[in-house]
């Protein structure tokens, strides 16, 4: 029997704030997939998905408080583990 893992995601509005986040989470998660639609970038993930403080920076070159991400989030599914360097989600406790 194939057990099936519950799938996490994280949308964000699709725009040129959100674009570097989105790239760092992709480079950090890499069964994650991002699907685009009007306005919008959703991205899933088996199991677990996790959002590094550092990958960001170095995708923008500069200094990033994780709570940024908050501004153009629009959803997300998943249990929620966040501190100052890192925001995961996951169906696991």
């Amino acid at each position: 029997m194939t057990e099936t893992v519950s799938k996490v995601f994280i949308a964000f509005q699709d725009n040129e704030e959100s674009r570097p986040i989105v790239d760092a989470i992709l480079a950090d998660n890499p069964e994650a997939t991002a699907v685009h639609s009007p306005g919008l970038v959703k991205i899933d993930a088996p199991g677990r998905l996790v959002v590094r403080r550092e990958t960001i920076e170095e995708q923008t070159g500069q200094r990033f408080d994780l709570q940024q991400i908050h501004v153009n989030l629009v959803t997300l599914s998943g249990h929620i583990n966040e501190d100052d360097d890192e925001l995961s989600l996951s169906w696991l406790r």
